[in-house]
């Protein structure tokens, strides 16, 4: 088990050709930006002045779009990828320039990297072969691991006769009898169907239990990371948006792109007014009024908020229909159970309202069809109110 400290890291992939020649032109200039990365003159900027303390046995996901810089960042940690700046600590040494095989670290990747030729046994077994592990004890550890994987049965077959969650889990029973001090796993469930990715989650839950090591798992999957994390690193190009336990990141995003990208359906968006009246924060949108909670009021207070144009996150569960709310009509009603997804059109522009189920007849269901007339509002206590200008949340 261990601790791992993520100083100053930064990644730059050194220029070539005309790159280099282009860069150099542009001395002086401000950096350029490339889709999401960042040209300097050393070179292209992949992951900027990331910082993270991980705490022995602690389950960390790093997310966030394509392109952002989460799987180079687990690279770095991995030592698959040189780190250019900074160091990386795992427990009291800098293993900047340690050998991968040397860091105690095993790494389950996205396409499962399975010998063909071997059996599940022999898969799981040859990282202990290498070492020189007793075969008695090698034996153990394999059919200790497969207990734990469900997979005891499949041990002779070789990885063409298994599904893809099969496989997957071989690949992380081929990690886990290493015991090693930190498990890496790189979009591991992405080449599942849904069914199988809400499966495999729940028995990386339960793995995560019996194993008692330190993850640090990569995923573009929103869902994934708050089922599956005991804190959330929130990355876009290159740097670290928010990093906060799911609970915290949902309920307080730092800025508009955290705020849309935690959350489904994603959050509503508005331009709206943060007003004072009776010494109260209330943001206006709409013919709508509506006061902060008193935990908000202290937050803006506290940070001495003046009166401005805002925008205003609200998200789609957090929105009602109420007959003293804003006009609006329903555009797209989508059945998913236990509640309905609506799509409203309202002040020029698309709302996403989650309306539940649970108490409604058929008949009030069916009622929530489109061109159905209808009136939405929101408590203050579920608004989010960022700077128009900066984008970052007020209440931070």
């Amino acid at each position: 088990m261990a601790s791992l400290s993520l100083r100053n890291v930064k990644k730059i992939y050194p220029h070539n050709g005309d790159d280099a020649k282009k860069a150099k032109k542009k001395k002086g200039a401000e950096p350029e930006k490339k889709t999401n990365l960042q040209i300097t003159e050393k070179g292209v900027v992949a992951v900027q002045e990331f910082n993270l303390e991980i705490a022995d046995k602690e389950f960390i996901v790093l997310v966030g779009p394509s392109g952002c810089g989460k799987s180079t960042t687990l690279r770095m940690i991995a030592g698959l990828e040189d780190i250019s700046e900074g160091e990386l600590w795992i427990e009291d040494r800098v293993v900047n320039d340690i050998p991968p095989k040397e860091r105690d670290i095993a790494m389950v990747f996205q396409n499962y990297a399975l010998y063909p030729h071997m059996t599940v046994y022999q898969n799981m077994a040859f990282a202990l072969k290498l070492r020189h592990t007793p075969k008695d004890q090698i034996d153990k550890a394999v059919k200790e691991a497969a207990e734990i994987l469900g997979i005891t049965q499949f041990l002779g077959r070789k990885p063409k006769a298994l599904s893809g969650g099969q496989r997957q889990r071989v690949a992380i029973g081929r990690a886990i009898v290493r015991s090693p001090k930190v498990m890496l796993m790189d979009e591991p469930l992405s080449n599942l169907d849904a069914k199988l990715r809400n499966q495999m989650r729940a028995e990386i839950i339960k793995l995560r239990e019996k194993i008692q090591t330190t993850f640090i798992y990569v995923t573009h999957d929103q869902t994934e990371a708050m089922t599956l994390g005991d804190r959330i690193v929130i990355m876009k190009d290159g740097f670290i948006q928010q990093i906060g336990t799911p609970q915290e990141v949902f309920n307080h995003p730092y800025n508009l792109f955290v705020a849309g990208f935690i959350g489904t359906p994603q959050m509503n968006l508005f331009d709206a007014k943060l007003i004072k009246q009776n010494g109260k924060y209330a943001v206006k949108l709409a013919n709508l009024t509506v006061e902060l909670s008193e935990e908000k009021q202290k937050a803006l207070a506290a940070n001495d908020v003046a009166e401005q144009e805002i925008t205003l996150g609200v998200r789609p569960e957090h929105i009602s229909l109420d007959q003293s709310g804003i006009d609006a009509k329903v555009d797209v009603s989508e059945m998913m159970g236990s509640s309905v997804h609506l799509h409203l059109s309202a002040m020029g522009r698309d709302v996403v309202v989650v309306v539940s189920t649970m108490n409604m007849t058929g008949a009030e269901v069916a009622a929530l069809s489109h061109g159905a007339a209808v009136k939405f509002n929101f408590g203050g206590n579920v608004c989010h109110v960022f700077s128009k200008e900066t984008g970052i949340n007020l209440e931070a």
